[in-house]
């Protein structure tokens, strides 16, 4: 895929930033979203995986005191 692009430098000619063409930019969308993975949505399927030593507010609670 061709891209034409357009570097924009700032006042001491160091590129900050590149423009590209609309068309271009919706090819580069179109590609990335075939390459996407599926988001989970369901958590359920993770409960029990991770075995605690100590209930997950008491650990918040304790690290929390360590800062003061």
């Amino acid at each position: 895929m061709e891209i034409h692009k357009k570097l924009v430098t700032d006042e001491h000619l160091q590129p900050v930033a590149v423009q590209i063409d609309y068309e271009d930019w919706l090819k580069i969308e179109q590609a990335l979203a075939l390459k996407q993975t599926p988001k989970v949505s369901d958590l359920n399927s993770y409960r029990g995986v991770l075995r605690l030593m100590e209930e997950p507010l008491e650990y918040q609670n304790r690290i929390r005191d360590e800062w003061s």
